[in-house]
């Protein structure tokens, strides 16, 4: 064979080589996965009367799958919020909306996810933060109830950066106390740990027709604690106004 043939027949065996390489690349499959949300944060709110709870507001987020594309029919979008719960999943050929409701704060690392017809799965993680207000409220009392909190997540993620605590005393006058006049009231704050170690403290000496307030920030994350106002000395009634934020964010 001359050395044009042999020439020849190596341009056709390169020229077969590319050309399978350049279709089986091409025959592959794929699933261009794009998740928009609402919102990346929210806060959950339970509201307290008297020690009872009386509201909780949830955390609800809307992911979006309208975005995304694939070679092959799309089946299956699909949320994994990664705290225990069954994944939910909605007919990717009628509905691109998602719509998932948090409970207890913490930071979510949440999978999204799309299957089409051959199976072919692809996914994405999002972060979501889930803070969470407490709020307090007691009327008439000398003797006011103990507020409780954990800061610990219940979805097993990292811990919040700090726990912020706002706390109004109020000693109103009373109508009754117009000619005898009202008395002041003596009390303390205290934040103490599941160990029982007061963790904070303050005092005050409320006028009659006065408040006092405490505000605080608090970084122990790790313990349970609970949110006491010790009635020291005095005979008149109090309101009490206050609530607790856990914080992921500061």
């Amino acid at each position: 064979m001359g050395q044009g043939n042999y020439a020849w027949v190596l341009f056709i065996l390169l020229s077969s080589s590319l050309a399978g390489c350049l279709s089986e690349d091409s025959s592959e499959p794929k699933i261009n996965l794009i998740v928009d949300s609402d919102k990346k944060s929210g806060t959950l709110v339970e509201s307290y009367s008297d020690g009872e709870l009386i509201s909780t507001t949830n955390v609800s987020i809307d992911f979006d799958f309208s975005l995304t594309t694939a070679d092959n029919n799309l089946l299956t979008f699909g949320i994994e919020t990664m705290d225990g719960r069954s994944p939910i999943m909605v007919n990717a050929s009628s509905n691109s909306i998602i719509r998932v409701d948090f409970y207890k704060h913490g930071i979510y690392n949440i999978s999204a996810y799309a299957i089409d017809e051959e199976n072919l799965q692809q996914k994405t993680t999002i972060t979501i933060q889930i803070d969470l207000k407490i709020e307090w409220v007691e009327s008439n009392t000398n003797n006011p109830k103990t507020l409780t909190f954990d800061p610990n997540p219940a979805n097993g993620g990292p811990n919040p950066v700090m726990i912020e605590i706002n706390s109004i005393v109020e000693n109103p006058s009373l109508i009754e106390d117009i000619e005898t006049g009202g008395q002041s009231v003596q009390i303390s704050w205290n934040i103490v740990d599941e160990q029982n170690d007061v963790c904070q403290k303050k005092t005050a000496q409320i006028a009659d027709g006065d408040s006092d307030s405490w505000y605080t920030i608090h970084f122990n994350t790790f313990l349970i604690h609970e949110l006491s106002i010790i009635y020291e000395d005095g005979q008149d009634n109090i309101n009490v106004n206050q609530s607790i934020t856990i914080l992921y964010d500061s």
